[in-house]
């Protein structure tokens, strides 16, 4: 198992070889590419970041899940995952920070961290992914694909808090 990278590795270069690729002069190629990729998505990441974190340090986002506990309890979604759901679509970092606060303080085994981590494994960082896929490749309108992908998150959410509830309760 210790040996697969080192094996793939020789074996990329040797096929390269084979087929008469220049692979250095490739790699150093795409690393370019890569580069302006970097260059071209930043302000995008940037812009992101900065709204996430003025969004939690304005509290903007506890003002946001009080707005929301009313129509989060008609679902029955546990107000321990507040937080949580807000902070998925945003941030993958901040959502994993969550989540491990939301496990140390409900433990692995209950229902709450069940749901959360099914949720962590099963819904997307839509913002973030958003902002580095368009933005890489320079579209600026979204809309669509915002909202079908809120939808779809959504949906992952609430299959979660009752697939977990029905087989965990």
């Amino acid at each position: 198992m210790v040996l697969v990278i080192p094996f793939l590795l020789l074996f990329i270069l040797s096929y390269g070889q084979i087929k008469g690729v220049k692979v250095y002069d490739t790699f150093i190629e795409g690393a370019k590419e890569g580069m302006m990729t970097t260059v071209r998505i930043f302000p995008y990441i940037l812009a992101m970041l900065l709204a996430v974190n003025m969004l939690r340090a304005s509290r903007g986002l506890d003002l946001i899940i009080h707005i929301l506990r009313p129509l989060t309890g008609l679902l029955s979604v546990p107000d321990e995952l507040l937080p949580f759901l807000m902070m998925k679509p945003l941030s993958g970092s901040g959502a994993l920070g969550i989540l491990a606060d939301t496990l140390k303080k409900n433990g692995v085994d209950s229902l709450v961290g069940i749901i959360a981590s099914t949720i962590m494994s099963s819904t997307e960082t839509i913002f973030y992914t958003i902002t580095v896929y368009y933005g890489s490749i320079g579209v600026k309108n979204i809309r669509h694909t915002l909202v079908a992908a809120l939808i779809a998150d959504l949906a992952g959410i609430m299959a979660a808090i009752i697939i977990c509830s029905i087989l965990f309760t």
